[in-house]
């Protein structure tokens, strides 16, 4: 259980630190720098972008739906928000631990494998845009019941999670893969670029 308000907030605080970093940093880069894939089986900054635009072109809609439902039916907000159990395992499965470290290696569906080489600006516009919303969502959920109404997810209609749990959720992915890009345009200035897997470029492909 937490403070629905301080909930929000933090995820609001996290959102805009992706949006900033995608804002002030990012846009600065070159197309060969976005582009640039550590390894044969490793993602470029632009594929993790894409990739997340994909899951954002699913949620972000059915977020605003639901929250437009909680509106039209009139319930107050909570005071608190009980996460559910299968929320809190997808945001724990996306989230990273201390220091950024990323838990585990997963294969992403179909539909949400990137481009072998996305247009990089493209999909950074895209994702610029995405986290605006996202902030706009976050700060106009602050007036309905985060734990009544439900989100299906991207993977089947008939499983929903409670809309703050799909927040969460969706943040958490975001987080996951922003740190997978900023390693990739890291290692493009590595001396060994290219040469071999370096640690820090995971292959990380969400499950969800």
């Amino acid at each position: 259980m937490v403070h629905t308000q301080q909930y929000l907030e933090n995820l609001q605080e996290q959102t805009e630190r992706h949006l900033q970093k995608a804002v002030s940093k990012w846009q600065m880069l070159s197309p060969e720098q976005l582009s640039f894939r550590p390894a044969s089986d490793a993602w470029s900054a632009a594929q993790c972008l894409e990739h997340l635009n994909i899951y954002g072109r699913h949620y972000l809609p059915a977020i605003e739906k639901a929250i437009h439902q909680g509106k039209a039916n009139g319930k107050k907000p909570a005071q608190d928000f009980n996460t559910g159990w299968l929320g809190a395992y997808f945001t724990q499965l996306m989230q990273p631990q201390q220091g950024g470290v990323l838990k585990s290696k997963m294969k992403a569906p179909k539909n949400a494998v990137p481009a072998a080489q996305p247009d990089p600006q493209r999909m950074l516009a895209e994702f610029i845009d995405q986290q605006e919303k996202m902030l706009a969502l976050l700060r106009d959920a602050a007036t309905v019941h985060l734990n009544d109404l439900r989100v299906p997810i991207s993977l089947s209609p008939w499983i929903r999670l409670k809309l703050g749990d799909t927040f969460g959720f969706v943040i958490a992915h975001t987080e996951r893969h922003v740190l997978q890009a900023e390693r990739s345009i890291r290692d493009y200035t590595s001396p060994n670029a290219g040469k071999e897997m370096p640690a820090s470029a995971q292959v990380l492909q969400p499950l969800r």
